[in-house]
């Protein structure tokens, strides 16, 4: 279809890895050598890198912004850049580690479409690589790069290569990811990263700049179902416009078109979309992920939180949720617990009504004797909303299948759901 493609030109990816396995290194690497870093920032960072005393500028400090992460070392918050190459333009997020992170770690990867996740050489796979590999595949990331780095350290050996890529495949075949890519590199040195790396003549795969330009992210959007989230009607009642009436929003699913009957939810009445506008320039059709207003044949009752959708392609329209969660906060979640459900562009009331299991993310063992979740806990509950929630399952749709709970005393996100089917 004309015009999708061009959506795709901008690839959001998130980076994972175990402490000083070098992920703000690699970042880094990829900024300086696609010389999309100001000339400030370098020298910045060459400075203090002098001042620290290391051999060589440390690219890390690139995407490190915290003094607390510089002191210790480590990445404890989201760290979000943007860079373009001519192929593509790329949002990444720099996440979190370490287990107590887990929280910060699913926060980044929430939006992604390809998650890296990066080991040491050295050690080969660890329980942390286990864990981040186990949320992308929670998560349903759909493009995963193992990338094995500090090749340098172990002397360019491909037999170590593939001894992690070996491990590592028996362990993803237990999880649900459809594309997963293992490239050998050294984020250090800058080998396989932008540039081919000429040490290792056994690998015969692309960089990770060129894999992540060419990775096919077009067919990853749902354009079969369409589902529109109503943000903001929008009545100027104006001299000029006296009888305009649009509803604003960003298209969830589905691909909608001028003259497309179209359902309105929850109230179920039938209209038909009679224009649409981008930016005030009309277009013919509208995609995920296009932030648009459509204009109705009805004047029909619709206000946000709405959706529309067509008459026989509905989604699920229920209060009693069933949903996999990251609970995010100091105070544990406890059954009966009563907090705000932001949903698309949905609030409502709900409750906690069961607290299934705990998933322990290294193994994927489910403790079925806890009835509660602490910090950086995952786990399945079930909710009771106040009023009527428009939903898919997440597996089919990232957007209308994902909620955050809210505390509503103290307006602290406490926790991010994915919502699951029957």
């Amino acid at each position: 279809m004309p015009g999708i493609d061009e959506e795709g030109e901008l690839l959001r990816f998130s980076t994972a890895g175990s402490v000083d396995d070098g992920k703000s290194t690699l970042i880094g690497r990829l900024l300086y050598d696609t010389k999309t870093v100001f000339e400030d920032q370098v020298q910045h960072v060459e400075d203090v890198s002098r001042r620290r005393g290391d051999e060589r500028v440390n690219l890390a400090l690139l995407t490190d912004g915290l003094r607390a992460e510089r002191e210790q070392g480590i990445t404890i918050d989201v760290a979000y850049r943007y860079f373009a190459t001519k192929r593509r333009k790329f949002i990444i997020a720099d996440t979190p580690g370490h287990v107590q992170y887990t929280r910060n770690m699913v926060t980044g990867a929430s939006t992604a479409q390809l998650s890296i996740v990066i080991v040491d050489a050295r050690h080969g796979l660890l329980e942390q690589s286990r864990r981040h590999a186990f949320i992308a595949s929670l998560l349903r990331i759909p493009h995963l790069v193992f990338a094995v780095n500090k090749m340098d350290l172990v002397g360019w050996d491909e037999q170590t290569f593939l001894r992690i890529e070996n491990e590592f495949r028996n362990f993803a075949a237990r999880l649900d990811i459809q594309d997963i890519a293992f490239i050998p590199m050294s984020a250090l040195t800058g080998a396989n990263v932008v540039e081919r790396s000429v040490e290792m003549p056994w690998y015969h795969g692309p960089t990770l700049l060129h894999h992540l330009e060419t990775v096919h992210i077009t067919s990853d959007r749902n354009l079969i179902d369409v589902r529109f989230p109503v943000q903001w009607v929008i009545r100027p009642q104006s001299e000029q416009h006296p009888d305009y009436r649009g509803y604003a929003g960003q298209v969830a699913g589905g691909v909608l078109r001028v003259g497309d009957e179209v359902l309105v939810l929850p109230s179920g009445v039938p209209t038909k979309i009679t224009r649409i506008e981008q930016h005030g320039v009309e277009v013919e059709a509208a995609f995920p992920p296009m932030s648009v207003t459509i204009h109705l044949a009805d004047n029909v009752d619709l206000s946000r939180g709405d959706m529309l959708c067509r008459p026989n392609n509905q989604p699920t329209v229920g209060q009693d949720l069933d949903a996999m969660i990251c609970w995010m906060a100091d105070r544990p979640l406890q059954v009966q617990g009563r907090y705000a459900l932001k949903h698309t562009t949905r609030w409502s009331r709900a409750m906690v009504t069961d607290v299934l299991y705990r998933m322990d993310v290294n193994t994927g063992h489910r403790d079925e004797t806890l009835h509660t979740l602490g910090l950086n806990d995952l786990g399945r509950i079930r909710l009771r909303a106040m009023t009527p929630i428009i939903y898919d399952p997440y597996k089919q749709n990232r957007a209308t299948g994902s909620f955050i709970l809210v505390d509503e005393t103290t307006n602290e996100t406490v926790a991010a759901g994915l919502l699951l089917g029957d």
